[in-house]
């Protein structure tokens, strides 16, 4: 969830400038995603072969109080006998979560995908926390009751914002569990690793969060998922990579301890990116939306191992 300036130069300028400017500044950075220093230069090639996978889907554009988001629904073959949305992570879009999609499917499963505003094929450039849950709500309604929800990474955030239904947002929608895969606990450890990036002092560290508390109506200081799930009964599967650099692991241990019903998934060897693509996360996320999930404990210990 790091990003960076658009060009050298611009941190040097960012530096030069008046503390409150430069939050200002710092703010409209932090909310463009195709600014990212995760956006590789083989970025578009990446992204052509991800939305390959998108062919098999239905594509709907849903209006939002966000802008347009382009969705994709995946039918099972007979009844769905649920919903499960797929969230992908900042910077990111749905068709790096689409290997998800095909197991679920002919699980029974309806899956919904969508692009978060200013992602993927979705209008905008650029995009905040509170917007792209009032998307994500949007979507949820649209395409609801939602069963369960895989959300990777910054979408982690996004969904427990949802199914809270606090500000920002002017209701809830409920989901019935969440696979919750390298996601971030706090916000502001967000913040402060953004803000040393660009070299902010500290008024303008702090002009840059004001303009996040103004579009999320929530202190940074308490915005995190423990706090999220205080009020979220659903249960929770936390599945991390012992090996992510960009969202520790201590993430993952303190969202797990604050729910009673929340369980840690650790795999070794497993990064913040490739942990979507590994085996044995594919099948832990079967087991979760399994039609009979007995000995359940059972599984989870034996694909932990075979991390």
């Amino acid at each position: 969830m790091a990003l960076r300036c658009p060009h050298p130069r611009a941190m040097e300028m960012l530096d030069e400038l008046p503390p409150g400017l430069a939050g200002d500044v710092a703010f409209r950075i932090f909310c463009t995603p195709e600014l990212s220093q995760h956006r590789s230069a083989d970025h578009d090639i990446l992204v052509a072969r991800a939305r390959f996978h998108l062919r098999h889907a239905r594509w709907h554009v849903i209006d939002t109080p966000a802008g347009d988001v382009q969705t994709y629904v995946y039918e099972p073959d007979g009844k769905a006998r649920g919903t499960v949305m797929l969230v992908h992570g900042w910077t990111s879009e749905a068709a790096f979560m689409t290997a998800f999609a095909e197991p679920l499917r002919r699980s029974g499963m309806r899956v919904v995908a969508f692009d978060f505003p200013a992602h993927g094929m979705s209008s905008g450039r650029r995009t905040n926390l509170a917007d792209c849950a009032r998307a994500m709500l949007a979507v949820c309604d649209r395409f609801g009751p939602i069963d369960g929800v895989v959300a990777h990474s910054f979408g982690g955030f996004v969904a427990l914002l949802v199914a809270e239904g606090g500000p920002p947002i002017d209701h809830a929608h409920p989901i019935g569990r969440f696979v919750l895969i390298s996601c971030p606990n706090r916000l502001s450890e967000v913040t402060r690793n953004f803000g040393r990036a660009l070299k902010l002092g500290p008024v303008a560290q702090r002009g840059y969060e004001r303009h996040l508390e103004r579009v999320g109506h929530r202190p940074v200081a308490t915005f995190s998922c423990v706090e999220l799930l205080r009020n979220i009964r659903a249960p929770v599967l936390v599945v991390h990579g012992r090996a992510d650099e960009e969202v520790t692991f201590r993430n993952a241990e303190d969202i797990a301890a604050a729910h009673p019903s929340a369980r840690l998934m650790a795999f070794d060897g497993l990064g913040h990116r490739n942990v979507l693509f590994a085996p044995p996360v594919f099948r832990a996320v079967m087991n979760e939306f399994a039609p009979d999930r007995k000995g359940e404990r059972y599984t989870e210990q034996r694909e932990a191992r075979r991390a």
